[in-house]
């Protein structure tokens, strides 16, 4: 009798071993200690120069006519602004990882998950100094040097931003084990939501004559839209490379 319940247990045993769990980002220790530093380094900026922050913020939605802030801050309130934008890249390469892993959760498994996120934060490195560039090149080209200042602050007060807006819906998405379908919706509002006040600061700094409202859309489709399906388009096929390569 006892050596019939040892060969079922046995069995048992060896099924269980032969269907591991697929690739879950809530059980990946790398996962964790990557929000742990995103978090610890929010905290740590915002208690320097969260009133730095707020007036980057005030002067986005009031649009004040005013000397650019970059003028005017110090080195330290610059270094920890830097800290944000390095922090919404990560954060954004994260959301990337969460939504291809929750796609392909057995082929991540298969593969360094760091190593995968690392790409994908080194994608959204690359993309946002691109799009800065061509801001700073068309804006150079088109506009004279204070409007162009007052664009570039903008843009970076919506970096700064955006890594404390994606924060908590990561955590969420995560830890709660959203699908791919939950993931994706809400990464296209956070995006749309962007988007939107990325075209609210263009009429407010641009559209003030006809040239000023083609000129308009000439950059949404140019700078906003096309580069994010080709951001797309590269990332998937660059995963699909490192899947079949590792």
């Amino acid at each position: 009798m006892m050596n019939a319940v040892q060969s079922v247990l046995s069995v048992c045993t060896v099924g269980l071993e032969a269907l591991p769990l697929p690739y879950s980002p809530g059980r990946d220790d790398g996962i964790s200690l990557v929000l742990l530093a995103c978090f610890f380094l929010s905290s740590y900026v915002l208690a320097h120069s969260y009133k730095f922050l707020l007036q980057l913020g005030s002067c986005f939605l009031l649009h004040r006519d005013r000397a650019s802030i970059f003028g005017t801050s110090v080195g330290s309130d610059m270094r920890y602004l830097l800290l944000l934008v390095l922090q919404t890249c990560i954060l954004t390469g994260l959301y990337i990882f969460i939504c291809f892993s929750a796609a392909r959760p057995e082929q991540v498994s298969e593969i360094n998950s760091m190593g995968l996120l690392g790409v994908c934060v080194a994608g959204s490195l690359v993309y946002l100094s691109l799009k800065w560039l061509a801001y700073a090149l068309l804006g150079w080209i088109f506009f004279d040097k204070s409007v162009s200042s007052f664009w570039a602050e903008s843009y970076a007060t919506l970096i700064y931003y955006s890594g404390f807006l994606v924060f908590p819906f990561l955590l969420l998405a995560i830890y709660l084990h959203f699908s791919l379908q939950i993931s994706v919706i809400i990464g296209l509002f956070l995006l749309g939501l962007v988007k939107i006040l990325i075209l609210y600061k263009w009429i407010k700094l641009f559209c003030n004559s006809l040239f000023g409202g083609l000129l308009l859309i000439l950059y949404f489709c140019a700078l906003e839209i096309i580069p994010c399906l080709m951001f797309y388009k590269g990332m998937t096929q660059l995963n699909d490379y490192l899947i079949i390569k590792f």
